[in-house]
């Protein structure tokens, strides 16, 4: 008789914590109603070759998506030392690029997707809208595979450029950055942008987007805290809206100081 399969919750994340687990080779997760398109985006992303991305498996007995487990590390507090390198920074930014060009010619129709972006950073394109630490599966401390299509949606490539390196420099107070990048978010801007490629139109762009951005997360975290969610609710409620706040005004006070460092 055949053992029953081994259930291991995997971490990380905020709005499926708890919920997401391995079995075997696979990643089961809650559906959602944006399901039909993040597997419609899974499947094409497939057909082109890109590896940088789950495979859809189906749908299983519990009535979870099933998708493939991607060997590697995820970046969770408190941070390994070769996560906030350099080397890992640059690697997250071709990554994206690499997604961004896996991505450019899908064209869907009908589909509803999740939280919309604003509209002025639509441009067709499909974004991940997420890459979050957590959300980027590293191997021998390079990024190999973006994972949690939760976010996805019509958004454009500065759009994620922007959500990448606000969480990834990071664009906050120094203050409030408690690893080795503090004292740093204004270089690692800069070689984000550098790495990815960014044009000069989207270099103009960025910190505008990147305060944008943040307000726009924050009010997403908000919103799932203020409907009972209980990981959002404890988030909000331990420090997040102090440092939502802080956060605003730092990018007021710093948006020339920003711009500056991201000229040629």
């Amino acid at each position: 008789m055949p053992l029953p399969d081994v259930e291991t919750q995997l971490l990380g994340g905020t709005a499926n914590r708890g919920l997401v687990v391995r079995v075997g080779d696979t990643v089961r997760r809650p559906l959602r109603p944006s399901s039909m398109a993040t597997h419609a985006l899974l499947e094409h992303l497939e057909r082109v070759g890109f590896e940088g991305a789950p495979r859809l498996l189906g749908i299983d007995v519990q009535g979870r998506e099933v998708l493939s487990y991607l060997p590697g590390e995820t970046v969770t507090s408190p941070y390994p030392d070769w996560s906030m390198t350099d080397k890992a920074l640059d690697s997250v930014a071709h990554l994206l690029r690499e997604y961004h060009e896996a991505v450019a010619d899908f064209r869907p129709v009908g589909l509803t997707w999740a939280e919309p972006v604003p509209s002025a950073y639509v441009t067709g394109l499909i974004s991940h809208n997420d890459p979050n630490l957590d959300n980027v599966v590293f191997r021998d401390g390079v990024a190999v595979a973006l994972i949690d299509f939760d976010l996805a949606g019509p958004g454009s490539p500065l759009w994620d450029v922007a959500t990448a390196v606000r969480l990834w420099a990071p664009l906050r107070p120094d203050a409030d950055i408690h690893d080795v990048r503090r004292g740093r978010s204004l270089t690692r801007l800069r070689r984000f942008a550098d790495a990815y490629g960014l044009t000069d139109t989207d270099r103009l762009r960025l910190v505008d987007a990147a305060a944008d951005n943040h307000i726009w997360c924050m009010a997403y975290v908000r919103h799932g805290a203020e409907s009972g969610h209980p990981w959002f609710h404890q988030r909000w409620t331990t420090g997040e809206a102090e440092l939502t706040n802080r956060t605003n005004e730092w990018f007021t006070r710093t948006a020339d100081a920003l711009r500056q460092a991201l000229l040629h």
